[in-house]
């Protein structure tokens, strides 16, 4: 930070930017509104509570938060939620001639890429983004980031199959257990049963793969929930900007699962992850 943090809290500077006018311009409060949050002590640069005004930032290096939220200084970011429709691949640009996500981001000016993939028999929440290191976080499962899919499955499924799920199955490419799972529905009249997972893999069609290893195919899969973001009403086919309430709640865990994560252990994923789940 320039001024302000970097050189202690409260330090004046003639370079970089009020602290309060970032504030405002990243759409968080009005000037006057960003001052009284600022003299409150509810405003952290680079991790440290600034509370004199004269501070001045760093908009492009610097990290702000308000209450614990982190605040996107970089208004040429987009972060977009699009509730995938089945018979769509997640790919910007198939080479089969297959429906791609395209059609969904005409409305915004800037390249958005997925992140993360679901096949194109699963329908649900999926994130769109020019944001590469916020990608890069929630596309691997080293991070820890969470999914939530509902599955309408083959069978009525019991409790001691739920167990099984969570206690764990033994895969062609190695052992996976579910980080939660509950039954949300099971008919005894062949109806089939809804189940809920709720898994931080990226491994390829691994729900599908669970289910079937359990002797439940899964019949429809959608994605309800990915880390803090919840698919809600969103029709299929509609796509939405976040919120900045879902913006803040994402980028606050982009920051702390790579502040815990040693950047040399961190994995590469610039180029995208395989999986599609």
């Amino acid at each position: 930070m320039t001024g302000g943090a970097s050189q202690g809290p409260g330090a004046e500077s003639t370079e970089g930017v009020r602290l309060q006018k970032v504030l405002a311009n990243a759409g968080v409060a009005s000037r006057r509104v960003a001052e009284d949050l600022i003299v409150a002590g509810r405003v952290r640069v680079n991790g440290e509570v600034v509370t004199e005004l004269g501070s001045r930032i760093d908009p492009e290096n610097d990290l702000v938060d308000v209450d614990g939220t982190a605040v996107q200084l970089d208004q040429s970011k987009r972060y977009v939620m699009l509730n995938k429709p089945t018979g769509v691949v997640s790919s910007m640009k198939d080479d089969r001639g297959r429906p791609d996500l395209r059609r969904f981001t005409k409305d915004w000016d800037e390249r958005l890429y997925n992140v993360g993939r679901l096949d194109a028999e699963t329908s649900g929440l999926l994130v769109l983004t020019n944001d590469g290191e916020l990608a890069h976080v929630l596309a691997h499962p080293s991070f820890g980031v969470t999914k939530v899919y509902i599955a309408k499955v083959d069978g009525r499924v019991t409790p001691q199959t739920i167990q099984k799920l969570v206690r764990g199955v033994e895969l062609e490419d190695g052992p996976i257990a579910a980080d939660k799972a509950r039954l949300l529905s099971s008919s005894a009249e062949g109806g089939g049963s809804l189940v809920e997972l709720t898994l931080h893999s990226g491994r390829n069609r691994i729900v599908r793969r669970m289910m079937a290893a359990v002797g439940h195919p899964v019949v429809e899969l959608v994605r309800r929930q990915f880390g803090p973001l919840h698919l809600g009403t969103l029709p299929a086919g509609r796509a939405r900007e976040l919120t900045k309430v879902e913006q803040g709640a994402l980028l606050t865990l982009a920051r702390s699962a790579t502040s815990s994560t040693p950047a040399e252990d961190a994995p590469d994923t610039r180029d995208g992850d395989p999986s599609a789940e």
